[in-house]
Formats: C-alpha cells, structure tokens, sequence
C-alpha cells in the first residue's frame, strides 16, 4: 500500500476555514464524527478510506481531551488476562501488533517492562507474574507479532536489573522480570497523525467547532474561532465525544475513571532504560509504572479511581492520587521520590460504561455501540486506547448498515500512517524519531532559514522549524496547540513560560493565549 506524504496530509488553519464553509452548503456527508480523540479520528480514517464522504467536529484541539492523557503504551492485554477476559486480552494482543507491524511503527517502539524481585515481592507472587508474563507472550505469538519486536520474557539477574533500572532498591534483590509492551513516541502526536492521514483520504477535519444540537440527518455547529453557527448534514452521525458522550445523548450513562500520572526528571531515577514496575498491595495484576518517556522525562502511572461529577477541560492528580503513586513505585525503589521531585502531572478520564462493579477497575474495557432513538446517531464509547482502530471499524460497519451506506471493505489493519516508511539518510535521530518519514518536511524549514534548525531554549531541544511544521502541517492554531499537544513540553511546568514565548516568536499569526490548557 502505497505511503502518504506531508503534502497530502497537510492540515491547516485557512484548510479548516474552507471546510467548514463548505459543509454548510454541501449535500449531506455520509458520515459526520463528533471527537477529535484516538476513537474520533480513527473512526474519520475509516470511513475516508472506505471511500465515504467524511467530516469530522472537535470543540477544541485534537487529541485536547483523555487521548493527551494516557499511559502513552500499547498494551498487550496482560492486566485483563489477570481477570480472565481473554477476549479484550487477544484483542488488546492483535491490535497491538498492527499499530507496531503495519499502522505506526514510526510512532510506536518496543518497551521492556521490568518487574524487580526484592523482598516484597515473595516467590509464589513472582511465580504468579510470571505465568502472566509467559500468556502474555503466547497472545503476543497468536497475534503473530514478531520475536524479533517483541522478545520472550525472561528472567534477568540483579546486575541487569541495577542497569535497566539503576534506581531500584537493592533490599534482597534476587533479580527480575523482564517482558515488552508497545510504547507511543505521544499519544496525542498519533492522534493528530491519524487525523492527517484521514485529511489525505478526504475527511474533513474541524477543531474549534462545537456541537449544540444533534438532530436527525443535521448537527448544529458554532465556529468557536468566529463565533458562526452552521449546520451540517450527515445521512449518519458518530458521537465520539469520550467523556463527554453523554452531553450528546440523553441515552448514554458513563461511569467516567480517572487516571492520573506524575512526571519525574529521568536522572532522578538514574536513567532507566527500562519501565519500573511495582505491584499494587491487595490488587493483583495491577501496578504502577515507572515509564522512561522522551526529553528525560519518566512518567509515573496510574491510577484508577471513579469520578463523579462534570468532567474538566483540565485535570491533575489530587493529594490523595500523588500519594498513592508515590508511595506504590517507591516500594521498589532503593530511595524514595518525594513531591519535591514532580515536575509535572496529568489526569485523564476514560468514557466507562455505567455498569455494577465495586470500582472503576472492575468495569469492562469493552466498546459499545449505542444508537440515539430519537436522533439516530451511534455512540461509541468505552475502549482502549490500543483497540482504537478496532472500535472505529464497529462503528463504520455499524453507520454503513444502519445508513444503508455503499461503501468498500474496512483497511485499516494494514494502513500506514503518514510519516511510516524508511527516512531518508541524513536526518536528525531526533527528528525521525518524532516524524518519521516527515522528519525530511521539518528539517526543509531550516533549508532557507538555518535559525529555524536552532534549539527554542538551552534544555528544550524544540526547534522553530518543528513550530512552523505544527501550524503548516498539523493544524495547532493556537500557542495552547502548539505548547501542549504538538510538543508536549508544556507539561513540564517550569518550561511552559519559555516554550509560550518561543511559540510567540516563531508563530505569531497563532491564537494567543495564555489559558493552561495541557
């Protein structure tokens, strides 16, 4: 299949203004998708690819709400084997492996997940892991992910323990655990490469448009930029809105979790090259992580809690949420991390159905397509972040049938992403390692103005050209999209001023704001 370039995909501003003006005049689309979200974009892909006609509304930045907050891993299903749901595990397990194989192996790279053996961990809980970790890999081998991407578990010595993860306390170290998990370069960085990709076969992507009212075969839209209200026809509508879901829908009930993530200087830790894993006290198959992100960052996560109440645009873990990640990863650790050593955190929310367990843990990851009797639109919700792909096929085969739709075969298993394929030579590793293919887009910017190629600020390797990549390529429109989505710098909360200003600078026709939105 063939790759898409940067040109094709190119998502911006002045792009966005003509589409949506032209929906407002346009015979009715065969699919209209409200959510700019993993489940939102991937849904756009499918359609567009399928050959339909196909828009999609976000009220705000893509990627803006719980898919800028994950774990950023592409889970192989080992947590849901520990609760015997082999089929969200094997699901988990497949689509793994195509975002790695086929879909984004520019985007998405192997992780070892170490599990360090030390006192309080007793030998029947090592075995127990064990046994998880050795049925993890047989999925892994049904799902036909190669050995060579995702080696076989293994017990590994306390030396090779102390040098993956130098941090790790030596209190009766009898070794470790190792296995492999997917891990994204960004979750929201993938989010706004599949909307690009989606742009190339068609769709239509607008942020910064707000869904007042659902109506059968028509949304009502407000331009949030303009303020322009505007209705859109569809034959069927999607409400991939996640946590919001259920603004869209009096038919939806959701029993939203939150999950929450500290970050943590990576020389705090001593480098680890590895993801630290400590166990939950009381929860078996469930842990806290200690995950080595980019920019020597470590990400420390998560948490799985209910929530009540309205969903904020912005949320941070809670004293009692940083305490318990705290105190769970430093039972492995040889000293302990203090709230002194946070330098940035991060909540999300996963749209759960309502349902009848004890905790937000015990309810199904499972997705769920509900239809609005009123309305007819399909509501998609639940879900993980690794089976997005798989959600967004339910969904097409679901708006194809229920709309009468003529439309081709779902390919999206083996559909790549724009930025997949071999970089040219020359490149920066850095560059290639955040765009893959479109690393030879961003680095052309510096061509003609070599300041452009220069860091924004000693310690923050952003360069102006990967700026003006975002505004021209990526569809940031304001300083907000660019700080906390694009390049995700904002989440260091000491960077964000310097990285706003840098941003100013190389981008002045952005919407200007200083709103902490990520």
């Amino acid at each position: 299949m063939p790759h898409l370039n940067a040109d094709d995909a190119a998502l911006t501003a002045a792009r966005r203004a003509r589409d949506l003006a032209e929906l407002s005049t346009a015979e009715a689309l065969d699919v209209l998708v409200i959510g700019g979200g993993f489940t939102g974009v991937g849904v756009a892909l499918d359609a567009a690819s399928r050959g339909l006609t196909v828009a999609l509304v976000e009220r705000r930045d893509l990627a803006s709400g719980t898919s800028s907050w994950s774990s950023k891993l592409a889970h192989g299903g080992l947590r849901y084997l520990s609760k015997l749901d082999v089929p969200i595990a094997w699901e988990s397990a497949v689509e793994r492996g195509h975002l790695m194989t086929d879909i984004a192996p520019h985007l998405v790279r192997p992780m070892p997940m170490l599990l360090p053996l030390h006192r309080g961990i007793s030998r029947m809980d090592a075995a127990f892991v064990g046994a998880a970790f050795v049925a993890g890999d047989v999925l892994r081998m049904s799902a036909r992910t190669s050995v060579s991407l995702l080696p076989h578990p293994s017990r590994v010595s306390a030396d090779q323990v102390r040098q993956m993860a130098p941090a790790t306390t030596d209190d009766r170290l009898r070794g470790g655990l190792l296995s492999w998990d997917g891990q994204l370069i960004d979750d929201a960085r993938v989010v706004v490469t599949i909307a690009r990709t989606a742009a190339a076969y068609g769709a239509r992507i607008i942020t910064y448009a707000s869904v007042t009212a659902i109506e059968p075969g028509q949304v009502q839209v407000t331009d949030e930029l303009t303020g322009q209200r505007h209705t859109i026809h569809a034959k069927q509508v999607i409400n991939a809105a996640g946590v919001w879901a259920d603004t869209l829908s009096e038919e939806v009930e959701l029993a939203p979790s939150k999950g929450s993530h500290l970050l943590v200087r990576a020389e705090r830790l001593g480098q680890p090259t590895a993801a630290i894993t400590a166990p939950v006290p009381g929860h078996f198959g469930r842990f806290v992580f200690a995950v080595p992100w980019h920019d020597d960052l470590v990400m420390i996560g998560l948490t799985d809690d209910p929530h009540a109440g309205a969903i904020p645009d912005r949320a941070r873990p809670d004293d009692d949420e940083r305490t318990f990640l705290l105190d769970t990863i430093n039972t492995v650790l040889e000293e302990d991390l203090t709230p002194d050593d946070i330098v940035g955190s991060y909540a999300g929310f996963r749209p759960l159905l309502k349902g009848r367990g004890d905790s937000s843990a015990d309810l199904s990851r499972k997705h769920a397509l509900l239809r609005d009797s009123r309305t007819g639109a399909l509501t998609i919700v639940g879900g993980k972040l690794t089976a997005y792909r798989r959600m967004a096929e339910d969904a097409v085969d679901a708006a194809v049938e229920a709309a009468d739709l003529t439309a081709r075969p779902c390919r999206t298993k083996n559909l790549p992403l724009v930025g997949a394929g071999t970089p040219a030579a020359g490149l920066s590793d850095r560059l290639v390692r955040r765009y893959g293919t479109d690393a030879a887009t961003v680095a052309a910017y510096s061509i003609d103005n070599p300041y452009l190629e220069k860091p924004v600020r000693a310690g923050i390797p952003l360069s102006g050209a990967e700026i003006r990549f975002a505004v021209e390529h990526e569809l940031a429109v304001t300083v907000a999209d660019v700080v906390d989505r694009r390049t995700r710098w904002g989440l260091v909360d000491a960077d964000r001023a310097d990285l706003v200003a840098a941003v100013r600078k190389h981008a002045p026709e952005l919407m200007d704001t200083d709103q902490e939105e990520g």
